[in-house]
């Protein structure tokens, strides 16, 4: 039995069987924050699953995935579709990449024409790569920087609120200043679902460390350095 309601809602699972046991997967409203250990992969695995028929664990949908830190892997891409029996390239076409090389472009992707964009591909996945990591950049005022940062993560939770997607965003923490605390704490405030993967040696853990429907758990499982697919299900 697993720990959400039984109720009939479009969700997409991890397809790692010792989770989905007990965690039935994101569903649209739910603005994920990803941070930790292996957050790019499990991403690009999630980007591949969306695509999934619902009955395998999927949204069967295209995906719209704004890079903020020049991060997107198509070859990473390729490989895992392959691992599902699926066309690597037909898989690729359906994931929508907008790459910013500035926090202004970054900003002006999110605020501007992103929901439009996203609407009109009927996506149910919207992934923000790499969230902070061009605000920290010296060409920008940090003032601005929080402001802007503030803005684009009221935005994601926006987009989230009117649950026509699950919107993802991915933080790598690493600068343990007062500006990188200041966007944790902004960011991790306007998610509603934090999920923190952490490597210790040959063991990953999964911790969801907050979730409006789920009571926070942690599960480790042996990785034995292998790919998380390894553990994947399709």
């Amino acid at each position: 039995m697993s720990v959400l309601s039984a109720e009939k809602v479009r969700r997409l699972s991890l397809g790692v069987s010792v989770l989905d046991d007990v965690f039935s997967g994101f569903e649209a409203g739910d603005f994920v924050v990803l941070h930790g250990d292996n957050v790019r992969f499990l991403t690009f695995a999630l980007c591949v699953r969306c695509e999934l028929s619902p009955e395998k664990g999927g949204l069967g949908s295209s995906v719209v995935f704004v890079d903020g830190g020049n991060s997107f892997s198509p070859y990473v891409v390729a490989e895992t579709a392959r691992s599902y029996g699926l066309d690597s390239k037909a898989v690729l076409e359906r994931i929508y990449v907008s790459r910013a090389f500035t926090a202004y472009q970054f900003s002006s992707l999110v605020l501007e024409g992103l929901e439009s964009f996203l609407n009109s591909k009927k996506s149910k996945l919207l992934v923000v790569s790499d969230i902070t990591s061009l605000f920290f950049d010296r060409d920008i005022p940090k003032t601005e920087a929080k402001d802007l940062f503030m803005k684009v993560c009221s935005r994601l939770s926006e987009i989230a609120a009117k649950k026509r997607a699950i919107v993802l965003a991915t933080y790598v923490s690493g600068r343990r200043s007062r500006q990188g605390l200041f966007f944790e704490a902004v960011l991790f405030g306007k998610s509603n679902v934090l999920v923190k993967l952490k490597k210790h040696g040959e063991v990953l853990s999964f911790a969801l460390e907050d979730h409006p429907r789920v009571k926070p758990f942690n599960i480790d499982f042996p990785t034995d350095y292998a790919p998380l697919t390894a553990f994947m299900e399709v």
